[in-house]
């Protein structure tokens, strides 16, 4: 139902933009979290949800939702180097430290 309205009044690419601005918008605090909380050995949580999403993007026929599912899968992939890069921009004092872990800096 939903892709037939979409498909109707041609707004299929539009909706997939703003969902990826969505998904994308919703990762940046996932990063800043996931760092504070537990560094970068979190960054395998993000492989396998991205491994996740890529298979399920070729499993679902519909268009539309493997679309986002692609776009959710490597966005979970460019979030492994954000993990990594956040613990550059805490090292810099860019983003607080969290008291109850230990760094390696």
């Amino acid at each position: 139902m939903m892709n037939s309205f979409l498909d109707e009044y041609h707004l299929s690419g539009l909706f997939i933009g703003i969902c990826t601005f969505l998904i994308i918008g919703l990762f940046h605090p996932v990063v800043v979290k996931a760092e504070y909380y537990w560094g970068t050995k979190c960054w395998w949580i993000f492989l396998i949800l991205g491994v996740c999403g890529v298979a399920a993007s070729l499993c679902v026929d519909n268009i539309l939702l493997s679309s986002l599912l692609g776009v959710f899968a490597f966005s979970s992939f460019w979030t492994i180097k954000e993990v990594f890069e956040q613990e550059e921009r805490v090292k810099k004092g860019w983003f607080p430290k969290n008291p109850k872990r230990k760094y390696k800096f």
